[in-house]
Parts: structure tokens; sequence; C-alpha cells
């Protein structure tokens, strides 16, 4: 039998899951799969450890109107029932949020699950769908060990300068600062960055973090020093429904002018704005770029000059930039999009190689290009799954002593 850790990344809409066994490194997970489309049409997949797909009768089971909560039990049933030799012996959750004070991942209690709870105002898109998941673990086995590990403790490392919003001090002293999101997949980019970029790898970096949420960071000697998102995961780029950056007197505008709820402007921010709202088409990248309609096109060549603007600004806490790297699902996937981002910078001397960005190689920059331009593929999975195990390690070191 084979001691397994499960990792789960809960969405918005959907669950990431991969199962690892404890006495190997985290690259190559037992299964990996997703559900997602939760609250809409759900769909499920999962590969084992050879690629191979595996069963999907788990949709049987599944109800558009199924919570996070329930989709984790029965996610939990299907993998006892395809029961290949391993036990579950830990759980290591993605958590959005942890505020000023969870800057490493911890064990979690119902003391721990609390505070969780009470960062909920922070990113109530996220935080929720985050917590569901322990809940339901703890209803069903409280004996299990739960890890939770934070996008935000990453950027811990900014200087304080880079956290501050010119707002009274008092507001900053309660922990209204720029957090910074995204920390789990900058973490796994910053752990492998010297073996796609040798000695450029302790430069001046900033990564691209791009999908339907989509952040930079700004790296030196593979720490955060700055980050786009700020309090919520609403700042910074546009995104797939979220606007990114506006201006606040928007907000006052609409509440004053237009009579809107806090409810209803958080709808409008969060769920109709970013590609979606701008095109009215689609807050999927991929359908934009195939589509034809110039409401389309303008989304996207938003999305790009937002992204290039906010990629500039990062300069100025580097202090200069050595290299760009893309990841996650549009900035692994997308050449249209790393090509007309990069066209917007190309005055800092980028040269990109169009044969390799098609390919979505490694490096997609020409040698004499004087920013490396890179595509590396993240694996937030990977980062829950190694701080499960260090827990583990320390549990059995502990019971040795």
């Amino acid at each position: 039998m084979i001691d397994a850790i499960l990792v789960l990344n809960a969405g918005s809409s959907s669950i990431k899951f991969a199962l690892y066994p404890v006495a190997s490194e985290p690259r190559n997970p037992l299964i990996r799969g997703k559900i997602e489309g939760i609250g809409r049409a759900p769909k499920f997949h999962a590969t084992n450890v050879q690629g191979l797909k595996m069963d999907d009768g788990m949709l049987a089971s599944i109800d558009k109107s199924s919570s996070h909560g329930v989709l984790t039990t029965q996610l939990l049933d299907w993998l006892e029932q395809h029961d290949e030799g391993y036990k579950i012996t830990a759980v290591g959750h993605r958590v959005v949020h942890g505020g000023r004070y969870f800057s490493k991942p911890v064990r979690i209690d119902k003391g721990i699950l609390k505070e969780l709870g009470a960062l909920i105002s922070l990113a109530p898109l996220h935080q929720p769908n985050n917590i569901a998941p322990i809940e339901s673990l703890l209803k069903r086995d409280g004996r299990i060990l739960q890890v939770a590990c934070f996008d935000t403790a990453f950027h811990r490392t900014q200087p304080r300068l880079n956290e501050l919003f010119a707002l009274p001090r008092r507001y900053a002293d309660e922990g209204v600062i720029r957090y910074g999101f995204h920390g789990l997949s900058y973490q796994y980019i910053a752990s492998v960055l010297p073996e796609y970029l040798e000695e450029q790898a302790e430069g001046r970096i900033v990564v691209a973090h791009l999908g339907n949420g989509a952040s930079l960071c700004a790296m030196r000697t593979r720490k955060s020093v700055a980050t786009s998102m700020g309090f919520t995961a609403l700042d910074g780029l546009m995104m797939g429904s979220r606007c990114g950056n506006i201006d606040p007197g928007i907000v006052l505008f609409l509440m004053q002018d237009r009579g809107m709820s806090a409810d209803q402007i958080q709808n409008l921010l969060y769920n109709e704005s970013g590609l979606l709202g701008v095109s009215g088409i689609s807050n999927n990248m991929l359908a934009l770029l195939e589509s034809s309609s110039i409401e389309a096109k303008e989304a996207v060549d938003l999305f790009c000059y937002r992204a290039a603007c906010e990629i500039a600004a990062l300069l100025v806490p580097l202090r200069g930039l050595d290299a760009i790297v893309f990841t996650a699902g549009i900035g692994e996937n997308s050449a249209a999009i790393r090509a007309q981002i990069c066209g917007h910078l190309d005055w800092l001397g980028i040269d990109i190689n169009v044969d390799a960005n098609n390919a979505n190689s490694r490096i997609i920059s020409r040698g004499k290009s004087r920013i490396t331009v890179s595509v590396i593929p993240t694996d937030e999975e990977g980062v829950i799954a190694e701080a499960t195990r260090a827990i583990l390690r320390d549990d059995g070191q502990r019971g040795k002593s």
C-alpha cells in the first residue's frame, strides 16, 4: 500500500486535483484531473501516471447545483472506487488569501479554519470555495492531516513601500495593504528558473501568470519584490471576467449616480467585466481569438495593451529587466497573445523568434534580443504536494524523537 498526498486546488468554478506518492518528488502524480464548469455544466476528466484517460463515470453523480464541498466528497468516493494500491494520508489545499500573518503552509485545525473564514471578505469568490473542501473532509474524517498553502505567502518578501496604499496609516495598520496572489504558481516558477534561464535566473524577472485570472510578479534573486494584484484578486491586469485596475471613482459613480448596491458592483467587477465584458461574447481567450467580431478583437487588444503597461510599470521596482516569463493557461499556450504583448514592449529591445513562439518553446526570444523571453509551464499542485510532504516529514521526525 502506497501512502499518498491528495492535492485540491479549488477555484471559483473548478476543482483541480492530483494524487502524489508521499515517498517521492512531486512532479509525477499518480492521478491528475479536474472538475470544471461547477455551477453550470460540470465536466470531469482524469489521467493516471501513464497519461491514460481514466473512467469518467463520476459525471453521472454530478448535479449542476453541486457545491465544492459536495463534489469533494464525491471525488473522494471516486478515488476510493479506483483504488490502485494507495492510501490517502494527507490533503494539501490551495487557499487564496492568507492575510498578513500566514506566510508559510500550516496544518489546519478548527482555529486555523476560523481564521481563514475571517478572510472571506478579501477574496469573496475564492476563499469560500477553498474552505468548502476542508470542511467537507473534516466531516468525513477529522483525523486526516490537512495543510493550507497560501497564494499570498510568496509576496511577503515585498518591501513595505511596495505594499502600501495612499490611504490614512490606520488602514495599513489594520491590514489594508497589497497582498498579491498566484503565489504558489510564482513559487514554482522561481524554483525552476535556473533550469530555463541559467545565470539570468537570479536577475530581474517579470513573470506573467496569464489565465482566466491574471497577474504579474517582479522577481529579483527569485523573490517577489512587487506584483500587479493588490488587496484583493480584483486588482491589476484585465482578466477573464474581472476588470483589473479601474478608477475608484467609477465605483462611487455606480453607487451614487446609478444606485447600484455593493453586491451588484461586486458582481459587475468580478463576473461581468474583463474579456467577457469588453467583448460581450466570452471570457475564454481562445474563443475570442477565433472570433471575427470587432468587439472580440478589441477585448484581446486591450488585454495585451494593459499587460504590457503593467510589465513596464514593474521595471521601476526592478530597476531594469533581464527576462520575461509567460506561464498559466494563456501564457503557456497562446503564441498570439505573447507576440502582441511583446510587440508593445519592442522598445526594450525584445526580439521574438516567431517559429519558437509558435512552438511554445522554452525560449522564444532570439539570441540577439536584449530581453530573454521564456515559456515555463507552472505546477501549483506540485508546490502544494511538497509543502504537505514537508509537514508529514516533520511529524515523522517528531514521532521518532
